[in-house]
């Protein structure tokens, strides 16, 4: 049997820069990988099967069933397997919990069917998956841009702390709405990303001011009752509050263990869960 961890994410800028032809949005963003993580073991089965306890994820809308199909059809093979998935990162939560189940699928199966494919068809099948599920190939600290399949990696950031938190929000189609709800007042033309790429060859500690995300004006309208969520939050101690991704989750940088760990305790006790997590370098080493 195999096992692998698929990590989450966070983007330190997210910035949507318009609405292309196609109908997807061209977006420049820096995402960072968190070792906030599921777990997926992976063997031989005559089919693919695919068994989980998650909640919320309907099976048509299932990325690792999706994935492990789109790579058996891809490569023209009869083995299954059987995919055990275990959640820890929250369902639609902005921190790409379903990408990087996927692009775990991708490469489990890989290996477990002795199929070297390379980087770039493999990159391929997971921009037809998801626009974030390339990123997930690597992970670590990289630049996205297009729709989010364009992924350039970066010299790794030194090492920080953060707590994340999702509010209890539940919300249908988020990203399309978070998008829908979007003026073109909110667009950008990538300065906050390009103002935290000069930063980081400074190779100095990752700054508060140099965080950006375009959905933080639109998450208030959209999300019910998020500013109490984030006023609870800054009432645990949080100094400066950012949105992870599309939300409704949210993050803060944090000093140390012992900053992130208070926050975290306050936070449970109010009933909102929270994590003390720390940032990653990349995940999967691809040729």
């Amino acid at each position: 049997m195999l096992s692998l961890k698929a990590y989450a994410k966070i983007n330190l800028t997210l910035e949507v820069l318009g609405k292309r032809a196609d109908g997807f949005h061209e977006i420049a963003t820096v995402m960072q990988t968190i070792d906030l993580a599921d777990d997926l073991t992976f063997a031989e089965a005559p089919d693919i099967f695919v068994e989980s306890e998650a909640e919320g994820i309907a099976p048509e809308e299932n990325l690792v069933l999706k994935a492990a199909k789109l790579l058996r059809s891809r490569l023209g093979v009869r083995s299954g397997a059987r995919i055990g998935l275990v959640k820890r990162i929250p369902v639609a939560a902005g921190l790409g919990g379903g990408s990087t189940d996927a692009a775990a699928t991708l490469v489990g199966l890989c290996r477990l069917w002795g199929r070297a494919v390379p980087k770039a068809e493999l990159s391929a099948m997971a921009a037809e998956l998801g626009s974030d599920v390339p990123f997930f190939l690597t992970g670590g600290t990289a630049l996205a841009e297009g729709r989010g399949e364009r992924i350039t990696v970066l010299p790794p950031l030194p090492e920080f702390s953060l707590v994340i938190t999702k509010p209890p929000i539940e919300l249908e189609k988020k990203t399309a709405r978070l998008y829908g709800a979007l003026t073109p007042t909110d667009y950008s033309h990538g300065e906050a990303t390009h103002r935290l790429l000069a930063a980081m060859k400074t190779k100095s500690p990752l700054r508060e001011d140099l965080l950006y995300n375009s959905f933080e004006r639109v998450a208030v309208k959209v999300f019910p009752n998020f500013e109490s969520h984030r006023r609870r939050f800054a009432e645990a101690g949080a100094k400066h509050i950012h949105l992870a991704g599309s939300g409704p989750t949210m993050f803060a940088l944090v000093k140390g263990p012992g900053e992130g760990l208070r926050i975290t305790v306050v936070l449970e006790r109010s009933g909102q869960p929270a994590y003390l997590v720390k940032s990653i370098a990349k995940t999967y080493n691809l040729t």
